[in-house]
C-alpha cells in the first residue's frame, strides 16, 4: 500500500464519502493521512456540488488515533506547530455547513474519537470502542475533542473520559449521547450513507443556517438566540426550496425530505 492511498475519496450522488485506509495500522494518522485529510475537507468545503459527508475506516476499525511511532516532538514550539497545521483542516470539518456522518466500527481512539465526533451524527457497530487515552501518553486531548466532548456528552462525562482514559463500548457511548445509532456490522457502511443521502436532500440553506446558530448556542444568550433565529428564518422563507417544499404540502405530494426510519424500526 502506497502512502499516497492513505486516504480513499469518493463522491457519488452528492455524497462524499472519505475511508482512511491503512487498516493493517487501525487506520492510525500520520503525516500523509493527515496531508490527506486536509486537502479533501478543502476541497469538499469549496464543492457545493458535495450535500453530505460519510466518514469511514478501511477493515475493521475506524481509527486508532495518532501513529505513536511517529510521534517524535521533541521541541515546544515544533510541537505547536505540529497541532496548528492539523487544527486548520479541523475547523473547517468542525464548521462544514453540511451535514457529516461518522460510520465507526472497531476502534475510534484518541484522534480517531476526536474525527468521529466531528460529525453530526455516529452510526457504530455494537463491537465499537471509544477511548480518549491522552492521559496514558501524558498528551492533551486533541483534534477538536477539547470542544466537542463537553458539547456532546456533557462536562461531567467529558471529565469522566479524558482523566480516566477508559475504554467505553457501544452501548455505553449510545446512552451518554455519542453514538446516534448501532447497528450490525454489516449494515454499517450503508446505513451511513442511507443518513448521509437523507440529510443530502434537507434544505441546504435551512441546514447550514441551523448547524451554525446550534454551534453558537452554548455560548450565546436568549436574546442572541432569538436574533438568529430571526435572521436564519428570513433567509429560509426566501429559498425555492421552502417554497417548493410548502407547494408539496398543500398538494399532498411526497416531501422533499424524509428522515430514513431506523435500523429495526
Amino acid at each position: 500500500m502506497t502512502e499516497e492511498h492513505t486516504l480513499l475519496v469518493d463522491v457519488a450522488d452528492g455524497v462524499a464519502t472519505l475511508t482512511l485506509n491503512r487498516p493493517q495500522q487501525k487506520n492510525a494518522l500520520n503525516g500523509p493521512i493527515r496531508d490527506a485529510l486536509r486537502e479533501a475537507v478543502q476541497n469538499i468545503r469549496a464543492n457545493r456540488d458535495v450535500r453530505a459527508v460519510v466518514l469511514r475506516g478501511a477493515g475493521t476499525d475506524f481509527c486508532a488515533g495518532g501513529d505513536i511511532r511517529a510521534m517524535n516532538v521533541t521541541a515546544a514550539d515544533a510541537g505547536r506547530n505540529r497541532m496548528d497545521d492539523l487544527h486548520g483542516w479541523i475547523a473547517l470539518l468542525a464548521d462544514l455547513d453540511r451535514p457529516v456522518v461518522a460510520a465507526v466500527d472497531g476502534v475510534a481512539y484518541g484522534a480517531g474519537f476526536s474525527l468521529a465526533l466531528l460529525a453530526d451524527f455516529i452510526v457504530a457497530t455494537p463491537r465499537a470502542r471509544f477511548c480518549m487515552p491522552f492521559m496514558k501518553v501524558g498528551l492533551v486531548p486533541d483534534c477538536g475533542a477539547l470542544y466537542t466532548l463537553p458539547r456532546v456528552v456533557g462536562m461531567a462525562r467529558a471529565r469522566d473520559l479524558v482523566f480516566s482514559a477508559r475504554e467505553i463500548g457501544a452501548e455505553e457511548a449510545r446512552q451518554i449521547g455519542a453514538v446516534f445509532e448501532i447497528v450490525p456490522a454489516e449494515r454499517l457502511h450503508a446505513r451511513a450513507d442511507q443518513l448521509a443521502r437523507a440529510m443530502a436532500a434537507a434544505s441546504p440553506v435551512a441546514f447550514a443556517l441551523t448547524k451554525r446558530a446550534l454551534h453558537q448556542s452554548l455560548g450565546n444568550d436568549v436574546r442572541g438566540m432569538l436574533e438568529l433565529e430571526s435572521l436564519g428564518q428570513g433567509i429560509a422563507f426566501t429559498t425555492d426550496y421552502h417554497h417548493e417544499a410548502v407547494r408539496r404540502f398543500k398538494e399532498k405530494e411526497p416531501p422533499l425530505f424524509r428522515w430514513p426510519a431506523a435500523e429495526g424500526g
